[in-house]
């Protein structure tokens, strides 16, 4: 769990991918997710978190559908949205952010 603290706890925007590797919905956000890293550069922070190899951190955080996506910054969720997003929304939101 510290390491998780040490993620989140960056002065920008940390977009989580909650996932797994056979969760159709997972899978189709994996573009979406490198669109937004590339569109927003290193202005925010993307990271996919595997709920099967992290299943303590995805119940601590109530992580029930996948995929689950979240943003903090500094420490603090400032967002949260279970199911599939498209690139463009989750821009706009980031740059709420930055």
């Amino acid at each position: 769990m510290s390491k998780f603290g040490e993620l989140i706890d960056l002065n920008i925007p940390v977009l989580l991918d909650f996932y797994t590797e056979w969760n159709e919905d997972s899978k189709t956000m994996n573009p979406v997710l490198r669109e937004v890293a590339a569109s927003m550069g290193n202005k925010v922070k993307v990271i996919k978190i595997d709920v099967d190899k992290n299943s303590q951190l995805a119940e601590a955080l109530r992580v029930k559908t996948l995929p689950t996506l979240m943003i903090y910054k500094s420490g603090e969720m400032k967002w949260r949205q279970s199911g599939e997003q498209d690139a463009a929304t989750l821009v706009g939101i980031l740059k709420e952010y930055v």
